[in-house]
């Protein structure tokens, strides 16, 4: 019987040690990620877009900031001026030859910013690409909508705000893979799932809403039975607005935007824009910095160095109307 109480003593105290001992191995574990989740200011990263003065990049920008500071980093704001892809690769040009800790950039063109985004990835620059993709590219994530999905949604809307019938267009920007992937999830859908609608045109509106409000007039022109306009970016959805109220369509026309600046915000109070599709541009900020801070410090690579990081996250969109647009406008 004593030999017995020995055992289960023994026993007890071993597994006290065990205890113990895998506490104590986490607590330094813990301790370690912690300290390795700090940076220091001396660390700058930078965002890289175009068209920088819109509103569209303020909150990713602003997720950006806010992880700079949850990882005591620094951060910039570089990015071309223009809707021109030219200037956008000589502004990421003088980036890389800054040799930032990283660099999140938004391409405007799917191809023609491949081989100076692979020059930073080739030179020891984490790159991770947001809002707009370049699949073909060395970058290492993609953080941002699901655009095909986003044209679906958008299809879905305009079909329950027409009834299931009527002629309807489309207002994009053509060159750009996200603007691509939104009208084709547009297009597949109505094609597919609503027989008595069909999308009759496709402009140009080159992000800027003068151009757009000029594609809408011509569209209206030459479909006079037009019932709904989708577009693609919020400059276009503001000039199309422009448009619709300039020719007296608010009762006939239906649109659809995207994004959720003040413009288009303010357009769907009035009634003028039927609804938006607003993208987690925040999300898309805070994660990329937090994407490359984690390259950057070799700690993704810890767990898989073939693949450190997803190759595409999806941020979502939720669908904003005049019910609940109030909660859009900045607090």
């Amino acid at each position: 019987m004593k030999k017995l109480l020995f055992v289960y003593l023994l026993l007890i105290s071993l597994f006290v040690v065990y205890v113990y001992n895998h506490q104590t191995e986490n607590a330094v574990t813990r301790e370690w990620s912690e300290s390795d989740l700090k940076g220091s200011m001396e660390e700058t990263y930078v965002m890289v877009t175009f068209q920088v003065g819109i509103d569209y990049w303020k909150r990713a920008l602003k997720g950006f900031e806010d992880a700079a500071e949850a990882l005591n980093v620094s951060v910039e704001y570089r990015g071309a001026t223009q809707y021109d892809v030219n200037e956008e690769i000589t502004v990421l040009e003088q980036v890389i030859a800054r040799n930032p800790a990283g660099i999140a950039v938004s391409t405007m063109d799917p191809e023609k910013l491949n081989p100076v985004i692979d020059k930073a990835v080739d030179a020891g620059i984490p790159v991770v690409l947001f809002d707009a993709n370049a699949p073909d590219s060395k970058a290492y994530s993609f953080l941002g909508t699901d655009n095909y999905k986003a044209g679906v949604e958008a299809a879905h809307k305009m079909a329950e705000l027409l009834n299931e019938k009527g002629r309807v267009g489309v207002i994009t920007q053509p060159n750009q893979l996200n603007h691509q992937e939104r009208t084709r999830g547009f297009k597949d859908t109505i094609f597919m799932e609503y027989p008595d609608m069909e999308v009759v045109t496709v402009k140009d509106g080159r992000g800027d809403p003068v151009l757009s409000r000029r594609a809408a007039e011509e569209m209206m022109a030459e479909h006079s039975n037009l019932e709904g306009i989708f577009a693609t970016e919020a400059n276009g959805g503001v000039g199309v607005g422009q448009a619709v109220v300039a020719n007296d369509f608010q009762e006939s026309i239906k649109i659809i935007s995207f994004d959720t600046d003040k413009g288009t915000l303010d357009m769907i109070e009035d009634g003028t824009i039927s609804a938006t599709i607003a993208q987690g541009t925040w999300e898309m900020g805070y994660w990329s910095l937090q994407f490359l801070f984690h390259l950057n410090h070799d700690i993704v690579e810890q767990v898989d160095k073939r693949s450190p990081l997803p190759k595409s996250v999806d941020t979502g969109v939720t669908i904003v109307t005049k019910e609940n647009v109030d909660s859009y406008y900045p607090q």
